[in-house]
């Protein structure tokens, strides 16, 4: 069950599941629901507690007074976690901007993080990405994106629902005809384009935040990579010449390979046969990783104790 809990000068959705094992937290993409999640949380909850939220303005969470950005999402959760009487380690896994919010909250609050899991998260380095010279790609830029956003800020659902035609791709048509529902309706709701059009505004601010506040916490951490020749086969059917999909899928890549450095504990891995979404392409994946930092983090515990 999702509920609303009172934080701050809003209402934010959470959804809080299991009642034993280690807690992981889920932040997830800019623009993404969690109830995309559904598989991977349906998995983990039997063994672990998940707790994940929709940032303010997605979902059935309110738009505060402030700016949409990673460090409203880190006051958020640190007041969530506040409400919830959260006060030992957890693990974090973060998904694209979501994994750039966790990187924030890991420096804000490093002793509260017993681990980290990046799922082809946004780099704080994502400045290299806007330097490459591609034409047709470089043609959505933020400033395109945010004025899209803002305009369809100011649609009613209804509206919405005639512009985006939202519909379900192969992977969210396994998932109950409640969670397809709730997926179609997260789209329609114009606070969500209000919210994501400040995010894009603040996130190249953002990263140079980030980098400024110190060491990431050495504690163990896995990278979640996607896969790049199969990203690329999707992406080239939508128009975009090859070679652009591979000078930017290769920094990409090479962006992800040095999230790695964040912990001396750092893992990497990339995930085959899955796109940026790996936790729709690849749900398996995700969940052997947190099996394994949970059974890597209790087997360094029995070390310590012995």
């Amino acid at each position: 069950m999702n509920q609303l809990i009172k934080i701050n000068d809003h209402q934010i959705e959470v959804q809080f599941k299991g009642d034993k094992g280690p807690l992981f937290i889920v932040l997830t993409g800019m623009g993404c629901s969690f109830e995309e999640w559904y598989e991977v949380i349906q998995t983990l909850h039997k063994t672990c507690r998940v707790l994940t939220f929709h940032r303010q303005g997605l979902g059935e969470s309110e738009l505060g007074n402030g700016i949409q950005n990673t460090a409203s999402t880190v006051s958020d959760l640190a007041e969530i976690l506040h409400h919830f009487g959260i006060d030992e380690p957890f693990y974090l896994m973060g998904h694209s901007y979501g994994g750039l919010c966790v990187q924030h909250f890991a420096k804000i609050h490093p002793e509260k993080v017993a681990g980290v899991i990046l799922v082809d998260s946004t780099s704080v380095e994502l400045k290299e990405l806007e330097k490459l010279d591609l034409p047709v790609l470089h043609q959505d830029t933020d400033e395109m994106w945010i004025e899209k956003c803002l305009n369809y800020s100011t649609k009613d659902k209804q509206e919405l629902l005639e512009i985006i035609q939202p519909t379900h791709n192969a992977k969210h048509r396994r998932f109950p005809k409640a969670i397809q529902q709730k997926l179609l309706d997260f789209q329609v709701n114009p606070l969500l384009y209000k919210a994501m059009a400040s995010e894009i505004k603040e996130w190249t601010k953002d990263a140079e935040v980030i980098m400024s506040l110190g060491d990431f916490p050495d504690v163990p951490l896995i990278v979640i990579g996607r896969d790049k020749e199969y990203t690329i086969e999707s992406e080239s059917m939508n128009g975009i010449p090859e070679w652009e999909l591979r000078e930017f899928e290769g920094k990409w890549r090479e962006l992800i390979i040095n999230q790695r450095k964040l912990s001396s504990q750092g893992e990497l891995l990339f995930a085959a046969a899955s796109g940026h979404s790996v936790y729709l392409d690849r749900p398996d994946l995700v969940i052997d990783c947190v099996h394994k930092m949970v059974q890597q983090v209790d087997c360094m515990a029995s070390q310590r104790e012995v």
